[in-house]
């Protein structure tokens, strides 16, 4: 089935599970107790931002936001839309984008100068997955899960034309799949 389709697995649930951990650790020492503002960039960063949030003891409100540049192909079109955008004020509060993969930046970097004009206390990104040889906009995370190569990635969230979402590890797409 779709496991057929994953050339290798490239990060396990395991590590996946250790380093959301991690990560959660890293925001609790940023922030301590302060009441946080978690939004969910649909659909991909679903999976990691629901365990990630339920890694945190902090009061945690979700939004979520869905954006776009893709489209259903495999490289960025340039173009961002917000298609969602968060159901509250996010001014004077802290906030944290959770995005699955910051590959050219595009969309990162436009989320960040709309969200930074609504005057938040504190704008922090984090993002599963890293893929700084693809980088195009200036843009860095500021809690990455970890650093990949230029590889087509599905799973944990990630998909190929809305498939291979539910998949519990992040592996490489076989190149015949999407080059047909």
């Amino acid at each position: 089935m779709m496991k057929d389709d994953v050339a290798r697995i490239l990060i396990t649930k395991e590590q996946i599970a250790a380093r959301v951990k991690e990560i959660a650790a890293d925001i609790k020492k940023d922030f301590g107790d302060e009441d946080l503002v978690m939004i969910c960039i649909l659909r991909g960063s679903c999976y990691f931002f629901a365990d990630l949030t339920k890694s945190l003891d902090n009061s945690v409100t979700l939004e979520f936001m869905s954006v776009s540049s893709y489209g259903s192909g495999t490289t960025s079109s340039g173009e961002v839309r917000i298609n969602k955008d968060v159901s509250s004020p996010i001014e004077g509060k802290n906030v944290i984008v959770v995005e699955d993969i910051i590959d050219t930046g595009y969309t990162l970097s436009y989320l960040k100068r709309i969200l930074s004009e609504r005057r938040p206390k504190a704008l922090k990104i984090c993002t599963l997955l890293d893929k700084p040889s693809r980088r195009e906009a200036e843009i860095e995370g500021d809690y990455v899960g970890f650093e990949i190569p230029n590889e087509f990635v599905v799973g944990y969230g990630l998909d190929y034309a809305q498939k291979y979402r539910n998949l519990p590890e992040v592996g490489v797409l076989k190149e015949e799949i999407y080059k047909k």
